[in-house]
């Protein structure tokens, strides 16, 4: 069923620009933009999580949190920036999906972004190992929950 504004959930995060905290069902909500790179061969770029960060071993499409004050497409140009070396573009990001899952603590809301053009070498500058996927094989691959149901869309996708 569609979540609409009169959401009791929704309404608990308080008015626009009232400093409160977004929430769902009683849980902080927490927006992460990720993105699928895709390269000429249409694999898709997988970034494992280093050691030390939370759901650390699990593969994962590279992006991170938005900021207040910024766009999801701001929040991934910044992130593939500081975590890979590498530029894009806004109008190069295409909104694709997007996975909205609960965890204990928070929900996390994630628009995921298709990506072809970038310019400079991949650079792991977090510690991150990464691999290039074919879509039938991203399954062989842990990730963390919200990102699983992303993975038939992309297959259909490609």
């Amino acid at each position: 069923m569609p979540t609409t504004g009169r959401d009791p959930a929704l309404r608990a995060a308080g008015p626009t620009g009232s400093g409160a905290e977004p929430r769902a069902a009683g849980k902080r909500l927490v927006l992460v933009a990720a993105v699928a790179l895709i390269d000429a061969d249409g694999r898709i770029l997988l970034a494992q999580r280093p050691v030390g960060k939370s759901m650390a071993g699990l593969w994962e499409f590279p992006g991170g949190k938005v900021e207040p004050g910024e766009t999801p497409e701001a929040a991934l140009i910044r992130e593939l920036h500081e975590e890979l070396g590498i530029a894009t573009w806004e109008s190069c990001l295409a909104p694709l999906t997007f996975a909205s899952h609960g965890y204990p603590e928070f929900h996390l809301l994630m628009p995921l972004f298709a990506c072809r053009k970038w310019q400079g070498a991949l650079q792991p500058r977090e510690g991150q190992a990464l691999k290039w996927v074919r879509p039938a094989q991203l399954r062989d691959y842990p990730m963390p929950p919200a990102d699983l149901p992303l993975i038939p869309i992309l297959r259909d996708w490609l």
